[in-house]
């Protein structure tokens, strides 16, 4: 498993975002939309860094009773090595009885981020129709709750 630092997110990192965003989506987020949605006062970016390059990163908003991963990827180069797994393993270790759940959507036609969540303890929950703002591509919900008998993947 490659060794990895998760912290805050800085304006230094948006450059290295960008890229990692246009590499990792068909339809990415514009720098508007990263703006606009770091603007809001319930949502952490988390940048993920080796060898002092960020090679992913997280986005995700603080509900009541849960979090929601909007914005998630790494970088094409590092994939297959662990780090979606730890950064998701992070983000889990801050469920609590108050947010036991963590919510996200993946594009139906994004099997590969169906197949990582479901093998990290997710459900699929409801189908989104016409989510994304690409006529006739819809989402599936994806939720992890703490409760839960399914264990998230421990690649030691």
């Amino acid at each position: 498993m490659l060794a990895i630092g998760i912290r805050w997110m800085i304006h230094a990192d948006m450059e290295q975002i960008y890229e990692i965003e246009n590499e990792s989506f068909v339809y990415p987020w514009d720098e508007h939309t990263f703006h606009q949605c770091l603007r809001q006062r319930n949502t952490i970016g988390l940048s993920v860094e080796h060898r002092e390059c960020v090679i992913g990163f997280m986005i995700y908003e603080t509900h009541k009773r849960h979090f929601r991963l909007t914005n998630f990827a790494v970088h094409p180069h590092y994939r297959r090595q662990g780090v979606g797994t730890q950064m998701i393993q992070k983000l889990i270790g801050k469920l609590s009885q108050r947010r036991p759940n963590l919510v996200l959507e993946v594009s139906e036609v994004n099997l590969p981020g169906q197949l990582f969540f479901r093998e990290l303890g997710f459900k699929a929950i409801k189908i989104l129709h016409d989510f994304y703002n690409q006529p006739g591509i819809d989402a599936y919900q994806f939720q992890f709750n703490m409760y839960s008998k399914q264990h998230v993947k421990n690649e030691s």
